[in-house]
């Protein structure tokens, strides 16, 4: 009796070979031309439950670009066709290079003891004949730039001296009919002078040297003889030389220096200082025995009014003897005369000592250059607020080498 078979698996082996090729090659194009969910439908229950279900597509939300921002709609003509360019993705900044700065150009600074650079005023006089020659401009700057690396912070120049001055005049042209000494100096000497130290955080003190006094060598002499503008005698106070002295009670010779004056500090309105000596004064010994102190302090009060009415900031100084020489042998009773400062000479070097007990109670000293070997001496007197250095021997250059030295 034959067996009964059971069927096994899904029953494929009871279809024709030709039917299920057949199958096969219509399924492979319904496949790939037919959306799967249309012809799934038309299969047996039997196989179609094999076949996966499509899932719908979902379009994911954009996700936010931080580098870029929208783009507005271009506002082109109806005739031209937007372009959308995609945008370029912003590079990462390189990173930043420290940039430095140029240091600027140092200031030379001098190398001096510190107690040197305390002094108020580091003063050093250049004769009026240092203008002379012809000096140019860059030859002033530079001995200007000089004297500031040797450690001075003042330069006192001569601009009037032996009756005349030392730059273009006008109240010499009509007193006179000449406008200054006969020199070979350029008019604008003084403005380049002052200008360049005042760069170098210099002063420029303008000195008044021998004062009320000339020689035969002046070219007022002459005329202060025609019209008796002397006083009698002659004035040997420093030997090898004959000085002759104008008498300030004269009203013409007081107006004559009361006029400078003005001008002066009008002419030359950034100088720091105008400075007179002790050639303002008339030595004990002249002819007569006059005491003329009461006189003269009367002329230098009225200059000075007049130059600070002019120039109210220019100080008005003096280098002068101690007061006590000064009144008793000079006729200069400087303490009344209404000075901004005064420097006590002390050339008298036998006298050293003393005068600088005067010198403390006063704006300074003045030294010659043979007593620069007092110089540490001063610069370490606390008392002693400033050194003015005056060279005798015509070179201020060598005198300015010596200071340098001495206060490294």
């Amino acid at each position: 009796m034959p067996s009964k078979k059971e069927n096994s698996g899904c029953g494929c082996a009871n279809i024709p070979i030709s039917v299920i090729l057949i199958f096969l090659g219509l399924g492979y194009w319904g496949w790939t031309k037919i959306d799967p969910a249309q012809w799934v439908k038309f299969l047996p229950p039997a196989i179609a439950q094999f076949v996966p279900q499509a899932q719908p597509t979902v379009n994911p939300a954009p996700l936010p670009s931080p580098s870029v921002q929208p783009v507005p709609s271009p506002t082109n003509s109806p005739s031209q066709k937007a372009v959308a360019i995609a945008p370029r993705p912003t590079p990462s900044p390189s990173p930043k290079v420290a940039q430095i700065a140029p240091s600027p150009t140092p200031k030379v600074v001098p190398q001096t003891h510190k107690n040197w650079e305390k002094k108020a005023i580091r003063g050093i006089y250049l004769s009026r004949y240092q203008v002379t020659n012809n000096a140019s401009e860059a030859t002033i700057r530079d001995r200007v730039r000089f004297y500031r690396k040797q450690g001075f912070n003042t330069i006192i120049h001569g601009v009037w001296g032996n009756g005349c001055t030392m730059y273009p005049s006008q109240v010499m042209q009509k007193t006179f009919g000449f406008k200054s000494c006969p020199n070979q100096f350029q008019d604008q000497w003084l403005n380049w002078l002052i200008d360049e130290a005042h760069q170098q955080g210099m002063e420029v003190h303008a000195y008044f040297e021998k004062g009320i006094k000339i020689d035969k060598n002046s070219p007022i002499f002459d005329t202060a003889i025609a019209n008796r503008w002397l006083v009698p005698g002659v004035d040997r106070t420093y030997a090898g030389i004959d000085h002759y002295v104008l008498d300030v009670e004269i009203p013409e010779v007081a107006a004559l220096f009361k006029q400078i004056s003005v001008e002066f500090v009008k002419q030359y309105p950034q100088i720091d200082a105008v400075q007179w000596d002790d050639y303002l004064g008339y030595h004990a010994e002249l002819p007569g025995k006059v005491d003329r102190t009461t006189k003269l302090t009367k002329f230098v009060r009225e200059m000075r009014s007049g130059i600070k009415q002019q120039n109210p900031r220019v100080s008005f100084d003096l280098c002068h003897h101690n007061p006590y020489w000064g009144k008793r042998y000079f006729a200069a009773d400087w303490e009344n005369w209404g000075m901004d400062r005064v420097f006590i000479q002390t050339y008298n070097d036998a006298n050293f000592q003393a005068e600088l007990n005067y010198a403390q109670n006063y704006a300074g000293v003045s030294i010659s250059d043979q007593q620069l070997g007092r110089l540490k001496e001063l610069i370490n007197n606390p008392k002693i607020k400033s050194v003015l250095v005056f060279p005798m021997h015509g070179n201020p250059e060598a005198a300015a080498t010596r200071v340098q030295k001495a206060t490294f």
